[in-house]
């Protein structure tokens, strides 16, 4: 009646915590009866406490990270009383399933692959993602997180969007294992707070990051993070130019030395700008959230600035836009990730309309879901997840 879900990990996981409840409740009360008198005595009991307590706390996030975790469910009275009727249903069912060992086995498979979603499953059953994907924005609510395919099972990641577990499903969905490159542009926490997601269950082979280490707090939680994984964290410099399988990609910037200061002095005007290609694929720019100064400026430096088939909105398609930057890129494909109902009015329907105005096919996560790309030349086409759903007519360019 409270959340429009319905958890379909909370008995098992509730099963296997309860096994340690009891030490840990009879510890915790043990710590407090003594903390008066004999701290150290305490201290002791409490690391005791911490250990079941731990097992907990992790069966919680293991459970809650699971990509079936949480099934959609009418909320309020309606739906309450939606799901007590269902629970007696099946209630009366199991008593019956129970003397059949095959379909009761059958059951619990089916509930391991609900809960589990094996991505060659998903891709089966729901068409996602398409067939030859080469780059994908992540639906991670108010913040990025963008994936470019670099072979099977692998991906370099550009940016880790707010919230771990979104990230991680998206990644799953996917299909990615392998990261030998995550990116993240600049330290804010809707670009960097998801990076646990992004390293759980995969190999990392390094993170990148702008020169800027601010916020100071968001960069600590990086560099932390990746201590704790043992994965290298590097810089990333304009002009630097690297390449992996099917992508070569160019950091545009920002500026090196001590020009550097006079644009990107703040965060967002830092943002790690790359220029990709995709061998047999398209091309992209990638300009984080960059501001209008910092936009011109890049411009400046860089006025061979190809002319790029994709091009990731900066800043959530905010209205702080260089016209002139929009001019030269010319995309024919413009894909913006902002958080559905999100207080900052991102995107700007004048940023939508000026993108719209130069050739450019606009598709946005807060109501496209997910966007995966396909295709090249003439054949290039962005799939949305979401409303427009796989295989919509809405992502062909001129379509």
């Amino acid at each position: 009646m409270f959340a429009a879900s319905v958890s379909l990990v909370a008995i098992p996981c509730n099963l296997l915590a309860e096994l340690v409840v009891a030490p840990a409740t009879v510890l915790g009360f043990a710590t407090l009866a003594t903390a008066r008198f004999a701290l150290p005595v305490a201290e002791v009991l409490a690391r005791g406490a911490g250990l079941p307590a731990g097992w907990i706390a992790s069966i919680a996030r293991e459970g809650a990270a699971l990509p079936g975790a949480e099934a959609e469910w009418p909320g309020g009275w309606q739906g309450g009383l939606l799901l007590a009727g269902l629970t007696a249903l099946v209630l009366l069912a199991v008593g019956r399933i129970s003397r059949h060992p095959w379909t009761a086995a059958a059951c619990a498979v089916l509930l391991l692959v609900m809960v589990g979603r094996p991505p060659p499953l998903g891709r089966l059953v729901t068409g996602w993602p398409p067939p030859g994907w080469t780059y994908a924005m992540c639906d991670v609510g108010q913040g990025d997180a963008t994936v470019l395919a670099a072979g099977v099972g692998t991906a370099v990641v550009v940016d880790a969007g707010p919230d771990p577990v979104l990230v991680d499903h998206c990644l799953r969905d996917l299909g990615v294992t392998r990261v030998p490159l995550l990116l993240l542009t600049h330290f804010h926490a809707d670009h960097v707070a998801g990076l646990p997601g992004v390293l759980r269950g995969r190999s990392v082979g390094a993170i990148g990051t702008t020169s800027l280490q601010e916020p100071w707090d968001q960069g600590a939680f990086v560099r932390r993070t990746a201590t704790a994984a043992r994965v290298p964290v590097i810089r990333a410099g304009a002009g630097e130019g690297r390449r992996f399988g099917p992508l070569s990609w160019r950091v545009l910037w920002p500026r090196a030395g001590p020009a550097a200061a006079t644009v990107a002095g703040e965060p967002n005007n830092s943002s790690v700008t790359l220029f990709v290609r995709i061998r047999g694929g398209p091309t992209l720019l990638l300009p984080g959230d960059l501001e209008p100064s910092a936009q011109q400026a890049l411009l400046t430096d860089h006025p061979e600035l190809p002319r790029a088939d994709i091009l990731k909105v900066a800043h959530h398609g905010s209205s702080f836009q260089y016209p002139g930057l929009l001019r030269a890129v010319r995309p024919r494909l413009a894909l913006i990730s902002c958080g559905a109902g999100n207080m900052y009015g991102h995107p700007s329907p004048r940023t939508v309309g000026a993108l719209r105005a130069g050739g450019a096919v606009v598709l946005r996560t807060d109501t496209d879901g997910a966007i995966a790309v396909t295709g090249t030349g003439a054949g290039l086409r962005a799939v949305p997840r979401g409303p427009a759903g796989p295989g919509g007519s809405k992502g062909r360019p001129g379509g």
